[in-house]
C-alpha cells in the first residue's frame, strides 16, 4: 500500500459499446484531474481489459487487473446511461472483485440522455455500497451528453464541468486521504 501523499486513483470507462462517448468524457476528465495535482493516475478502458463475460472461472485478465484496482486509493468510474441502468460491461468488472474496493471511495462521472447517467450513478451507489466501497456525494454529470462537448473532446461548459469536477475531485482525494490512512492504521476487518 502506497504511503506517500500522491494518491493513486484509477479513473475507469465503464462502457465497451462500438462507437461510444465515454473515451470522450474520460480523457476530459483525466486532463482535469492531471491539473488538479497531487494524484497518481491509472486510466482503465474496460474495452482494452478482456475480461471475460462469465465471472467465477481463473482468468489472465482479471488476474492482470487486480493489481491495478488493489493499488488504487480511489476510483472514478465514467459510466453512461442504457436504460435506467448502468453497463453490464461495469457490473462484470465490478463483480469480477472484492477486497480491491474494500474502504475505498468512488466518485461516478455520468453521461447519458435526458437524464444525464444519474439513474445508472444511483444504482452504482447500491451496488458499490454492498462491496464496503464509499461513493463520493457529488457527481459529475453531462445531460445529452453528445450536444455537449466540442470537436476537439472539451465541454461546451468548460466553466460549469470544470467547477464539477474539481468539487468531485476535492472530497474524493478527501476521503481518500481518510480512508488511506484508516487501513493502514488498522486493515479493514471485513
Amino acid at each position: 500500500m502506497q504511503t506517500t501523499d500522491s494518491l493513486r486513483v484509477a479513473i475507469i470507462i465503464g462502457s465497451t459499446r462500438a462507437q461510444r462517448f465515454g473515451p470522450t468524457v474520460a480523457e476530459w476528465f483525466h486532463d482535469h484531474a492531471i491539473k488538479h495535482g497531487g494524484l497518481d493516475l491509472d486510466l482503465i478502458d474496460l474495452a482494452e481489459t478482456g475480461l471475460p463475460d462469465v465471472l467465477g472461472h481463473p482468468d489472465d485478465a482479471v488476474d492482470s487487473l487486480a493489481p491495478r484496482l488493489a493499488q488504487a486509493d480511489a476510483f472514478v468510474f465514467v459510466s453512461p446511461e442504457y436504460n435506467r441502468g448502468y453497463p453490464a460491461s461495469l457490473k462484470n468488472a465490478i463483480d469480477s472483485y472484492v477486497d480491491e474496493w474494500k474502504a475505498k471511495p468512488v466518485a461516478i462521472v455520468s453521461y447519458g440522455g435526458v437524464s444525464g447517467g444519474l439513474r445508472g450513478a444511483e444504482q452504482l451507489r447500491q451496488v458499490l455500497g454492498e462491496l464496503h466501497a464509499v461513493t463520493i456525494r457529488d457527481t459529475v454529470s453531462f445531460h445529452s451528453c453528445w450536444n455537449k462537448f466540442d470537436d476537439n473532446g472539451q465541454p461546451l461548459d468548460i466553466d460549469g464541468a470544470g467547477a464539477a469536477a474539481t468539487a468531485l475531485l476535492n472530497q474524493l482525494t478527501w476521503w481518500a486521504r481518510a480512508l488511506r490512512a484508516a487501513r493502514i492504521a488498522q486493515p479493514y476487518p471485513f
